[in-house]
C-alpha cells in the first residue's frame, strides 16, 4: 500500500485530499503546516507527497527543494491556488513533478499522482536504456554507442534519456521544453536547436546511421521511421 504525504494548510483541502486517496487505498498522512510537512518529507517514509505551494512557517518551494538536496526522489505533485505559468515553472524547477492549480476535482488530483507514481515504480526497474547501439546507464551516467563512450553534458544527459524513454516517438518542441526545462510552453528561442545540434554530433557521428531526426513541422524522434 502506498505511503503518501498531504501537506496542506487548508483542513477542507486536505480531508478532500485524504478521503480521495484512502478511497482508492492508498495510506494517507496529513501534515498541516510547512515546518511539520517538512520534518515528514526529509524522513524518506513516503512513497509520494501531495505538496500546497504556500504553507506557513516553510514554503513549498523550500520543502521540494530541500528533498531534492537530500537525496528524496519521490514523486511531489505541487498544489497551489497560483495559477500564472512562471509559479509553475517555480515549482517544476524547484524540484516538483506535477502541478495542479486550485480549485481542483478530487479525482484528477488522485489520477494526477497515480500516474506519478506508476512512473516512478518504472523508472525504478530501469537502469540502463537501449536503442539500437546505443545504451544509457541511468546509474553510473555512462553512455555508448556501439562500445564508444560518450561524454554529455547534463542537459544533453536529460535530453538524449528523454529521446530515449519515448523511442520512435515524435516529441514536440512543447514536450521537450516541458520534460527539460519545466516550460509548458514553447518560448520561441533556439534552445533545443543548440543542445540537439550538440548532441547529435556527439551520438551521429559522421558514418553512422542517424538515431535522431527532426520530424518537419511535428518535431523531433529517435530511432523512428519517418
Amino acid at each position: 500500500m502506498p505511503r503518501i504525504l498531504a501537506i496542506e494548510d487548508d483542513e477542507t483541502t486536505a480531508q478532500e485530499i485524504v478521503a480521495e486517496l484512502s478511497r482508492r487505498g492508498f495510506d494517507v498522512e496529513w501534515a498541516a503546516d510547512g515546518r511539520n510537512g517538512l520534518v515528514r518529507a526529509v524522513s524518506g517514509d513516503f512513497d509520494a507527497v501531495t505538496l500546497d505551494r504556500m504553507l506557513p512557517h516553510v514554503d513549498g518551494l523550500t520543502i521540494v527543494s530541500v528533498m531534492r538536496n537530500t537525496g528524496i526522489n519521490v514523486p511531489v505533485l505541487m498544489i497551489s491556488a497560483l495559477t500564472e505559468v512562471d509559479e509553475r515553472v517555480r515549482g517544476l524547477r524547484a524540484g516538483g513533478d506535477d502541478y495542479l492549480t486550485k480549485p481542483f476535482a478530487s479525482e484528477e488530483m488522485a489520477a494526477r499522482l497515480e500516474v506519478l507514481l506508476r512512473r516512478a515504480r518504472i523508472q525504478a526497474r530501469e537502469t540502463v536504456l537501449r536503442v539500437q547501439d546505443l545504451e544509457l546507464d541511468l546509474v553510473t551516467r555512462e553512455v555508448r554507442r556501439g562500445g564508444r563512450e560518450i561524454a554529455l553534458m547534463p542537459t544533453e544527459f536529460k535530453l538524449l534519456e528523454f529521446l530515449m524513454r519515448n523511442s520512435g516517438a515524435v516529441l514536440t518542441r512543447t514536450m521537450i521544453f516541458e520534460a527539460i526545462w519545466g516550460y509548458h510552453f514553447d518560448p520561441g528561442t533556439n534552445l533545443i536547436d543548440v543542445h540537439l545540434s550538440r548532441l547529435r554530433r556527439k551520438v551521429d557521428p559522421p558514418g553512422s546511421e542517424p538515431l535522431i531526426k527532426t520530424i518537419r513541422g511535428s518535431g523531433y524522434a529517435l530511432n523512428a521511421s519517418f
